[in-house]
């Protein structure tokens, strides 16, 4: 009994330490990430005075990195002042500076800084925060265009201001189309659908990355059993912010409305017979090699909160091949709301 107290004392200074060390690591960080913006914001200023002469910002830079290299050491090359200085032309405002990007490292906002749509910054900057992301993790995410993947892309031709009900967001944790390059599957090569669900199962950790935050598995292959027949569910997750069950239906091929058909039938199936008290109502998402709009627009898709279809590419696509995939989307909500059809 001794022992166990000992080793309890003992844990419980290891936690003390590692509490402080981590307070003191975010306070460094909050000091030098406000550090630069300021020493951006100065920069600036002198450039403002002498913008008038040719090349004055770039001797400005050049003068400074010697100067505080010489003093200060490492950490001020040209580069670098360039990047403090576009730090704070991005968020000129001080309180974005201290209340959002000085929760993140440099190295995040490095990154994010260089993303041209605001609203995709201001995007990642919350995701990475509230969900934690690694460097690593956030440069994929921005890499493939993980904010434009998302479907709340409808909000941008959205007249109303969206709202923080539950139910009306869900497409904001559901992309259009999903990257699973890390399943290093041959490009060119068609995999058959239990080929591709064992890859994702073997790679789950980055499986969850891409689908998003909230999610946690469930099952592979989920039976649901009737009187008369059994059927099994490709992949069954819950998420925890949405509070429901969101299953899978993998497609190797172009989406059929025998497809769109299944899937229906499977979300009923599961909200009669598996679906609790607490839970939200089942999302159904069909992950398809190819996407077909008119059996979007023309089948119950196009009606339920509950049902998606998503294209998934089994490689990472160029930058290219990305834009087409999100103007195709764009375009494809365009046409609803001109048809007056709803989001």
């Amino acid at each position: 009994m001794k022992l166990n107290n000992t080793e309890s004392y003992i844990t419980e200074i290891k936690q003390i330490l590692a509490q402080a060390r981590q307070k003191a690591y975010a306070a460094v960080n909050t000091a030098m990430v406000e550090a630069y913006w300021l020493i951006g914001k100065r920069i600036v200023e002198e450039e403002q005075q002498g913008k008038s002469r040719a090349n004055y910002g770039e001797s400005i830079l050049k003068n400074l990195s010697i100067a505080l290299t010489r003093d200060l050491g490492k950490g001020f090359s040209y580069a670098n002042l360039r990047n403090f200085r576009q730090f704070y032309l991005t968020y000129p405002d001080p309180e974005n500076c201290y209340t959002l990007c000085s929760k993140l490292s440099w190295s995040h906002n490095r990154l994010i800084m260089r993303v041209a749509n605001k609203r995709a910054r201001e995007y990642y900057i919350q995701e990475s925060t509230s969900q934690n992301w690694s460097v690593r993790n956030l440069e994929r995410n921005i890499n493939t265009h993980y904010y434009e993947r998302v479907l709340s892309v409808k909000s941008e031709y959205s007249l109303s201001p969206q709202n923080d009900n539950s139910e009306q967001n869900i497409g904001d944790y559901i992309k259009d189309p999903y990257i699973f390059e890390f399943l290093n599957l041959p490009i060119n090569h068609k995999e058959t659908e239990t080929k591709i669900e064992t890859a994702l199962i073997q790679n789950l950790q980055l499986f969850l990355l891409e689908l998003g935050k909230g999610f946690s598995f469930v099952a592979r292959q989920f039976r649901i059993s009737t009187e008369t027949s059994h059927f099994y569910i490709d992949l069954v997750f819950y998420n925890y912010i949405l509070k429901c069950f969101v299953i899978f239906d993998l497609k190797t091929t172009r989406l059929t409305h025998q497809d769109v058909g299944q899937l229906d039938m499977y979300v009923r199936m599961f909200d009669d017979l598996k679906r609790q008290v607490n839970d939200n109502p089942t999302i159904g998402i069909l992950l398809c090699a190819e996407k077909d709009e008119t059996i979007v627009k023309y089948s119950v898709l196009n009606e339920s909160k509950q049902l998606f279809a998503t294209k998934y590419m089994p490689y990472l696509p160029t930058e290219e091949e990305l834009v087409q995939e999100i103007e195709r989307k764009k375009a494809f909500i365009r046409l609803q709301l001109e048809d007056g059809g709803e989001l």
